[in-house]
């Protein structure tokens, strides 16, 4: 006799268009399977002895090959699984992760704000209308979520936010922050709970911190919210936004930040949205400087022992658990216009405003293209995902891009770039969604492909070059 059952942190699911999967609640991954396969799975439910000779063997296979992933183990007869467990099926189409910027209010006055969180202006729902958001994220099966601001943590409420989500079994994967407000309360809280989400906490530079934000104290507070994480065991990534002022101190940052215990970083430049416009003092630098100031900085990594994961955006990627690994982050092999989708990872994910208006990214809800979209006081979370003006975008393909786009085109590095993130290109000509990416035309124009693989040829001979059109090389 052999009797199988789904391991505790697994549950049977499904969704629109996507019946049949198992997900993996201490992750928010989701598996999606086959019917058959998924009735092979069903049986994994400690009552089924799957040894019986009536039990297909591409059943067994199937059940063999997911305990060999760890999906499901050997058990005694009618041990079974939780109600939890069981199957569901939502009536809504996939989303696995929420963005949802809980408040628009912020007690920082950042020059960079693409929201202009500060302004007296600045949304933020009511406790009802916040509890019955995180009702319908659960009600559609949002495995994960991010909260962010604004200022997430002046909420008074949020810790009842965070218990709304646990309840419902929707993982808090991360807190962006400023780190003001991260105390050993909060952190205790949040431990006594079992809630253990990365904290993102912005860090501008040793010694320009203050500037960026507006506050002065907000580099020390940033310091200590790093070494309280470290201390009480919360995972923790900063993020750097450079400018003329701060560009020389890359390496001197990533540095004093892994004496924090900071386990990645990612480093990006300042788009002219927001407060940046008027309050950035001409510290922008172009994506040149960008570019070259990140170059000057990966061989500085390697000579520091890779202190930590960085992700210099959009250029850069490395990990030190992998040191024979890179990548660069925007380089791209798709040869296929009519199946590469603009918005690819928009299609399980969405951004919530502090107005509740669900958008494809957060990036938008500084712009007036938001007001296209729909918010959870006109519409249920289900339906504005799937709403017309939502879906237009996310259906949209490159072939979509090129054809509004003669230069691109006609460019020869179109099948690396097809139209490059979104984001890029709507932050550099705002809310033009089929707008070209100036930062990409950098990249491949400028020869920084092939001046990122002479760097890392000359520095790590060992590591495998991502690239394999030998054309940029």
């Amino acid at each position: 006799m052999q009797y199988y059952r789904l391991k505790d942190n697994y549950v049977l699911r499904g969704w629109d268009k996507l019946p049949y999967a198992v997900a993996d609640t201490s992750t928010g991954n989701a598996k999606f399977l086959t019917a058959k396969q998924f009735q092979a799975i069903e049986l994994c439910d400690g009552s089924v002895d799957v040894s019986m000779p009536f039990i297909p063997d591409e059943f067994r296979q199937v059940i063999s090959d997911a305990e060999e992933r760890g999906f499901v183990e050997k058990c005694e007869a009618g041990q079974g699984i939780s109600e939890s467990q069981q199957y569901r099926k939502y009536s809504s189409r996939y989303i696995r992760s929420v963005e949802w910027s809980i408040t628009g209010r912020c007690n920082y006055k950042c020059r960079h704000c693409y929201m202009s969180a500060p302004e007296p202006g600045a949304c933020e729902l009511p406790h009802e209308s916040v509890m019955g958001i995180v009702n319908q994220l659960a009600e559609c099966g949002v495995m994960t979520v991010e909260l962010t601001g604004g200022e997430p943590l002046i909420r008074p409420d949020f810790l009842e936010i965070v218990d709304a989500l646990r309840e419902r079994n929707i993982l808090i994967e991360k807190i962006k922050t400023n780190g003001a407000l991260v105390s050993e309360k909060l952190l205790h809280e949040l431990d006594r709970r079992n809630v253990h989400p990365e904290f993102q906490i912005s860090y501008d530079g040793k010694g320009m911190h203050d500037w960026m934000r507006g506050l002065a104290g907000a580099e020390k507070s940033a310091e200590c919210a790093f070494r309280l994480c470290r201390d009480m065991g919360f995972r923790t990534m900063a993020g750097m936004i450079l400018h003329r002022r701060n560009m020389h101190i890359l390496r001197e940052t990533v540095n004093h930040l892994a004496s924090l215990g900071v386990g990645k970083f990612y480093a990006t430049y300042t788009a002219a949205l927001g407060e940046w416009k008027t309050r950035s003092d001409n510290q922008t630098i172009s994506f040149s400087e960008l570019f070259q100031a990140f170059l000057d900085y990966i061989p500085h990594y390697y000579e520091d022992g890779m202190p930590m994961q960085i992700f210099l955006m959009p250029f850069f990627f490395a990990d030190p658990k992998y040191p024979d690994e890179y990548e660069i982050t925007a380089y791209n092999e798709a040869y296929d216009p009519e199946g590469t989708l603009l918005c690819g990872l928009a299609r399980s994910s969405a951004y919530i405003s502090p107005e509740g208006r669900v958008l494809m990214s957060a990036i938008l809800a500084g712009m007036e293209i938001q007001k296209d979209y729909p918010a959870l006081s006109e519409k249920s979370f289900s339906e504005c995902v799937s709403a017309p003006e939502y879906m237009k975008i996310l259906d949209m393909t490159a072939s979509d891009f090129l054809k509004v786009n003669d230069e691109c085109r006609n460019c020869r590095f179109t099948k690396h770039c097809y139209a490059a993130c979104r984001w890029s290109a709507m932050a550099e000509n705002e809310g033009s969604l089929l707008a070209k990416s100036p930062i990409m035309c950098e990249l491949y124009y400028g020869g920084w492909i092939k001046k990122i693989a002479d760097t890392m040829k000359r520095l790590r001979p060992s590591a495998e070059c991502p690239v394999k059109d030998t054309s940029l090389l």
